[in-house]
């Protein structure tokens, strides 16, 4: 994702709080998340995201809850949700946390 300010840090670990809709992990240690910009003269949030499938049912309700869960914080008026599907998603997107959690479950 590049190098990050320390308002788009924040704003990378506030998405720690949404869920995957089909998965038992947060979209971030699932690496749904390709990048996060914060642009302050407009205090406007610009996130890359990505799906596990171009067909996933659930798009619309997790870019909702990405753009929900931003909003809530004070330096943020807007929020882009882009869909990206270059580089597709796999399994190497997952963070260590992620990994361990679907691990457990059984699902990796």
């Amino acid at each position: 994702m590049g190098e990050a300010t320390t308002i788009e840090a924040h704003l990378l670990s506030c998405l720690h709080d949404v869920e995957d809709a089909e998965m038992p992990l947060d979209v971030v240690d699932l690496g749904l998340i390709y990048g996060v910009r914060y642009d302050a003269a407009e205090r406007r949030v610009e996130v890359d995201m990505t799906f596990t499938a171009m067909g996933c049912p659930a798009m619309e309700f997790m870019i909702g809850d990405v753009r929900d869960r931003l909003l809530r914080e004070p330096e943020v008026d807007a929020v882009d949700v882009s869909i990206v599907w270059d580089p597709p998603w796999d399994r190497r997107r997952l963070t260590e946390r992620g990994t361990a959690a679907l691990a457990a479950w059984g699902i990796v």
